[in-house]
């Protein structure tokens, strides 16, 4: 059975810890601890975790990676590390030291803001991406690829051999928290049910929150994973951190309730 067709009703949520180290960073403190937040999110049901060790470090650091990835031995494979980033030396000498379940690339460079644009996978970086792809499988990682919500760009993913793509949804909260969602929901459901009919998995990340989550869900039935971390943070600091984790899995799991925000 693929990883597809085991979350066909049970959508894996990776929480996102960039924000948690962000905060951290304001301060010499070491406060709020990283790990500890992995921890509260594995108890609350979170089945993975998600970093992007940017070049800058301006949220979650190389230190954090091994961090995380020694105190998750005991849960691996089961509870899953997702490191996200662009395919560099850099990447891989973090990804060679922990070995992450998965690998979502992301053709940002090191002074983006935040990731908001997809692999194209023309002539110019095709041959980054296969090489990338092939380097991580050879690591034992899934490798999945960060693409616009754009049906056209999955015809691409089989020559790369990744195993699946992360439907970027930044353009659908956008365009849902200004009530206008209708096209991007259409677009992010045809990509996916795209490369879900070749065999491709399917996850979803950006702005994602307790208000989109439930219509983006109930277009998508073949999401294996969603990875969360701002909009959950921003929660988590009204209500606590594993009640946010508790809600978002809820969320992205009843596809006939609306979970209030």
């Amino acid at each position: 059975m693929t990883i597809a067709q085991q979350n066909l009703t049970n959508t894996r949520l990776s929480v996102n810890l960039n924000k948690v180290a962000l905060f951290r960073n304001s301060r010499r403190t070491g406060v709020p601890n990283v790990v500890a937040f992995a921890a509260l999110a594995r108890e609350a049901g979170a089945d993975g975790i998600t970093v992007h060790p940017r070049p800058d470090e301006r949220h979650i650091r190389i230190t954090d990676v091994f961090e995380l990835a020694q105190w998750m031995l005991p849960w691996r494979p089961h509870f899953e590390l997702n490191i996200e980033g662009y395919p560099d030396e850099r990447f891989f000498d973090i990804v060679r030291a922990v070995r992450p379940e998965q690998c979502t690339f992301v053709p940002d460079g090191p002074h983006v803001f935040t990731s908001e644009d997809g692999w194209k996978l023309g002539a110019e970086e095709m041959p980054v991406v296969k090489t990338a792809v092939s380097t991580a499988k050879a690591l034992g990682s899934r490798v999945i690829l960060f693409v616009d919500p754009d049906p056209n760009v999955i015809a691409a993913i089989p020559e790369t051999s990744a195993d699946g793509v992360e439907i970027f949804t930044g353009a659908y909260a956008a365009a849902a928290r200004d009530g206008n969602c209708e096209e991007l929901l259409t677009l992010c459901a045809e990509t996916a049910q795209r490369a879900a009919s070749l065999g491709l998995v399917v996850n979803v990340g950006h702005d994602l929150n307790l208000n989109n989550l439930p219509r983006l869900m109930a277009v998508m039935p073949t999401v294996a994973e969603a990875s969360i971390g701002h909009e959950l943070t921003a929660d988590a600091l009204l209500v606590g951190f594993k009640a946010a984790v508790v809600a978002y899995k809820a969320a992205l799991n009843d596809r006939n309730t609306v979970v209030p925000r």
